[in-house]
């Protein structure tokens, strides 16, 4: 079985991570550990994790001055991460500086995947914060920047993967979040789509939570999923 979902584990209790990390190594691509499992477990929290052998996203969605952001990358290291998220509004020379901190990693570098715009965020929202053009316009402009300055690929909500994937080519990775079934709630998420729709249109992978860690049985759901994939 060949999955394209990494599996939020968005929680702050290692012992519910590792049950969910059990359940899921067969159905999922990784697991993706955010900011409030790093923060509550730190890096021997996600080494737990990393022993259940499934490919780590890590979701830190780091965002301060050059130095700062590369002595991070630096420090995540060690952890073998296959993914790390930066903002990419933190412009052209943290970028720059997150992606030669990677090469420190030499064969086994992490990934380095920007993010544009959180899929929490609408048209209105960014008009609250200043941005004129709306979140199309925003995260292709972002998104055409990280790579220009050596990211591996974008963080993305689903209504732009088709102009990214036409924009940025085929090898550039696309991790889309905001993915629900047919039958899942939206939550906090505003833009959102199908895993099915997201696939065709190009995403490379989903990432998927709720939908799947707050089943009854994760496992199914993640199969379930995985079926509505083309």
């Amino acid at each position: 079985m060949t999955s394209r979902i990494f599996c939020a584990i968005d929680t702050a209790a290692l012992p519910e991570a590792l049950k969910l990390a059990d359940h899921l190594k067969t159905h999922v691509a990784g697991l993706k550990l955010g900011l409030e499992f790093y923060s509550a477990n730190g890096p021997e929290g996600v080494k737990a994790i990393q022993k259940k052998g499934l490919p780590l996203f890590l979701d830190l969605k780091l965002h301060d001055i050059p130095n700062t952001v590369a002595n991070a990358i630096v420090a995540l290291l060690p952890l073998a991460p296959q993914f790390i998220t930066i903002h990419a509004s933190g412009g052209p020379a943290m970028m720059k500086a997150a992606t030669e901190a990677a090469r420190k990693g030499g064969d086994k570098r992490p990934k380095l995947l920007a993010v544009t715009i959180l899929t929490s965020l609408d048209a209105q929202d960014l008009k609250v914060i200043g941005h004129s053009g709306g979140p199309e316009e925003q995260v292709s402009r972002l998104a055409l920047l990280a790579r220009e300055c050596g990211m591996d690929g974008v963080v993305c909500a689903p209504p732009e993967i088709a102009i990214l994937r036409r924009e940025l080519g085929p090898d550039f990775v696309l991790m889309v979040p905001g993915i629900r079934p047919q039958s899942a709630a939206a939550n906090d998420q505003k833009r959102v789509m199908t895993p099915r729709e997201a696939m065709t249109a190009g995403a490379t992978y989903l990432v998927v939570g709720r939908p799947i860690t707050q089943k009854l049985d994760p496992a199914a759901a993640a199969a379930a999923i995985n079926a509505e994939v083309p």
